[in-house]
């Protein structure tokens, strides 16, 4: 018997996935500041999805659109203020496929 193995990338996987947009309705919001905490800025860096950027002025934007909802902001920023962050409405966000 031969078991075929099939290499895929998470890239592949989260390809799958599906996000449906709450146009002007943002689930997380990132409030005013003139310089990102050490924290804020690792957004950049560590959100799965990609979602924080730097802006030409040094400060940290985000675009909510393709958040996966995985938790890692809250956890970095929530409890400092830094970020306000809502569960989607219901039939918006991520639509996880395959798991």
């Amino acid at each position: 018997m031969t078991i075929a193995v099939t290499n895929l990338r998470v890239e592949d996987k989260l390809y799958q996935n599906r996000y449906v947009v709450d146009s002007g309705r943002p689930h997380i919001k990132v409030r005013p500041h003139k310089w990102p905490s050490a924290n804020l800025f690792a957004l950049t860096s560590v959100c799965p999805a990609k979602c924080y950027e730097l802006n030409d002025n040094g400060q940290v934007e985000i675009t909510a659109d393709g958040c996966m909802e995985c938790g890692t902001c809250r956890i970095l920023c929530e409890a400092s203020g830094e970020i306000e962050w809502n569960y989607p409405r219901g039939g918006y966000g991520v639509l996880f496929k395959f798991g």
